[in-house]
């Protein structure tokens, strides 16, 4: 499921890097801690940054971690507003309880396309994909944003 969570990511994080021209979405704020995301499946050891270099670091082209993070998770935050869930992924990055999503509903604001690809790069069928993604994608948000906000790119690159 870890992989899952950070193909998520980086699927969002290309669609960030293709628009590379664009002006940074967020203002500089204070430094974020080392966050482990409390990945799912036993992930130990080095944690988040770890699992992106490694994992996926084929298919993140060798983008700096900060971007991917920053990016993609904005990028996936806007997907979901844009497909009806923005205030059930508001509560994820805000500090308050963090709203669940259905399998249904998050289907359908990412969206076939996006579905698909993560079933081929996770080796997951459909189904198993969006359990996970349903239980595990909430709480994965909300300790990506421990300020109850994006991190900066730099932020970002200081938690993994």
């Amino acid at each position: 499921m870890a992989k899952a969570l950070l193909a998520l990511l980086a699927v969002y994080a290309a669609k960030n890097l293709r628009r590379a021209d664009a002006p940074p979405t967020q203002p500089a704020g204070p430094a974020g801690g080392n966050v482990s995301a409390g990945l799912p499946g036993g992930q130990g050891g080095g944690g988040l940054g770890d699992l992106l270099r490694g994992t996926l670091g084929g298919v993140l082209g060798g983008a700096a971690a900060g971007t991917v993070l920053n990016g993609g998770l904005d990028n996936l935050l806007k997907q979901l507003q844009q497909g009806g869930q923005g205030d059930v992924a508001r509560s994820w990055v805000g500090t308050g309880v963090n709203k669940a999503i259905s399998q249904r509903d998050l289907a359908n604001a990412l969206g076939t396309d996006t579905l698909d690809q993560l079933s081929e790069q996770t080796g997951m069928d459909r189904g198993d994909l969006l359990s996970g993604l349903s239980q595990h994608l909430p709480r994965f948000v909300d300790q990506l944003t421990p300020d109850g906000r994006l991190p900066t790119e730099e932020e970002a690159a200081r938690m993994v």
